[in-house]
């Protein structure tokens, strides 16, 4: 599971700044969920780094949605 959550944290976290190019950030309705699933697997892993790293991809995509109202 720990391994599991740290390659799913890290891909959300690539793909999350793919989406942070100039009107790719509807890529961001796919990466926070991607996050939470991250995090899921991290709390039953018992993974820190994978935590951590979910935490701060689900941060960062709902900030960079809130900024551009959710498309842009």
């Amino acid at each position: 599971m720990k391994t599991l959550a740290r390659i799913t944290a890290i891909l959300a976290g690539v793909i999350g700044l793919i989406a942070f190019i100039p009107l790719l950030g509807w890529m961001y309705w796919i990466v926070i969920p991607m996050g939470v699933v991250a995090l899921i697997f991290s709390y039953l892993g018992n993974s820190r780094g994978g935590k951590v790293v979910s935490i701060i991809v689900i941060i960062i995509g709902l900030i960079r949605l809130s900024i551009g109202g959710g498309f842009i």
